[in-house]
């Protein structure tokens, strides 16, 4: 099964969208790195863990990697930065909600999934309907989830198709 490395912006949508659960049914693994899960996640998130989310310990190489890109991306934060190391030291792709993450991924040369492609992907995997997925947009968009959501409104016309 392949590894993906999230971010936790990820996680925001699909709780707001009760999607959290079913993204663990899909065919990969998902983890975030140790620090983040411990530091953003773990007091309201608890429940990653009992659906399979795994902790990636952040190398020291990777460490220092974050600590050369600190600079370079000033609009990332710094676990935003550990998920961006993470997903370098894995050689995996990234999965984010966040533009700035996603532009800084792109150039470092790393796979970049998000929102879209998580519901999407549940589509696919025959977890949920079209109209669950419009169901868990409509909860992010009153949940004042970012999104580009004209996008969205193109993809799932193109779905019922």
């Amino acid at each position: 099964m392949q590894l993906l490395i999230s971010d936790s912006n990820i996680f925001i949508d699909m709780e707001v969208s009760n999607l959290t659960k079913k993204m663990f049914e899909l065919p990969y693994r998902f983890a975030v790195p140790d620090i983040l899960y411990y530091e953003e996640l773990e007091e309201e998130h608890k429940n990653l863990l009992e659906y399979g989310l795994k902790l990636k310990r952040v190398s020291s190489k990777s460490i220092i990697f974050v600590d050369s890109v600190l600079s370079k991306y000033r609009k990332i934060g710094f676990y935003d930065k550990l998920a961006l190391a993470t997903a370098r030291q894995e050689s995996c792709p990234l999965v984010t909600g966040d533009r700035a993450l996603r532009e800084a991924g792109i150039k470092e040369g790393i796979e970049i999934f998000g929102t879209i492609w998580l519901v999407e992907a549940l589509i696919k995997h025959s977890i949920i309907t079209v109209d669950e997925a419009k169901e868990a947009y409509k909860l992010m968009r009153e949940n004042g989830r970012r999104l580009p959501w004209e996008f969205i409104k193109k993809r799932l016309e193109i779905e019922e198709d």
